[in-house]
């Protein structure tokens, strides 16, 4: 259950990687070639920033300086990610503790548990961000096909594609930890019903070979005896 355990930390890690690099990045909807009308000029926009660039490589970049002016839907995938975020890195921690393969963590039920734990947490990371991403995402889609939406389209960004991809790589980590877990639940019982079927034998032969060894010296004495009489 060990390489269960190591495929998913590596999937679980990896998609907390890719959550960082979503949330950090300013790609979340592009300019759409569609509508526009300077083909050499596009905006980049994300939750934390608007850029702006052109075809000879320069790009400017503005933060957004507060928060109240900040659409909800923006609101709202910032707050998802930053949990997402925060819950991969926690999974992160509690995975390397709860693995089998560390030194660390205390007893097997201990570890089993830490490691169960570390699977909830991812899960519940890869669909924090799955649903920030989707948000977002059908935000861009609706304004795209709305036929009285005047202002600027956008198409989706590179950081949607990865959030999704960091949040499926999350889910899958968590739910091999959760079935790792539950495999190792079921071997030790089996184990023990055979071997206290073989002990019960054992200890079944071994009484009734004492009972055979001290049976079988007490009619020769009795015969020796009769014989002198």
């Amino acid at each position: 259950m060990s390489r269960a355990q190591i495929s998913a930390l590596v999937f679980g890690v990896g998609g907390f990687g890719a959550l960082v690099a979503a949330t950090a990045s300013n790609e979340w909807k592009v300019t759409t070639r569609a509508s526009s009308v300077i083909t050499a000029t596009w905006v980049y926009q994300g939750l934390w920033m608007n850029c702006a660039g052109n075809a000879l490589g320069s790009f400017h970049c503005r933060p957004h300086f507060t928060i109240f002016k900040v659409e909800g839907y923006i609101q709202a995938c910032r707050g998802l990610m930053i949990a997402a975020v925060s819950l991969g890195f926690f999974g992160s921690i509690f995975a390397l503790i709860g693995m089998k393969c560390t030194k660390v963590g205390g007893s097997d039920k201990a570890k089993a548990k830490i490691a169960c734990l570390a699977g909830i947490v991812f899960i519940l990371s890869g669909l924090c961000s799955m649903t920030g991403c989707s948000l977002y995402a059908n935000k861009i889609t609706t304004e795209f096909f709305d036929p009285l939406f005047v202002e600027q389209k956008y198409e989706l960004g590179a950081a949607l594609f990865i959030g999704w991809a960091g949040a499926s790589l999350c889910l899958i980590g968590g739910v091999i930890f959760c079935f790792s877990i539950s495999d190792n639940n079921k071997a030790p019982r089996m184990g023990y019903t055979y071997n206290g079927a073989t002990s019960v034998m054992s200890s079944r032969t071994k009484y009734h070979g004492r009972e055979g060894d001290l049976k079988t010296p007490n009619p020769s004495k009795q015969f020796d005896k009769n014989a002198y009489v």
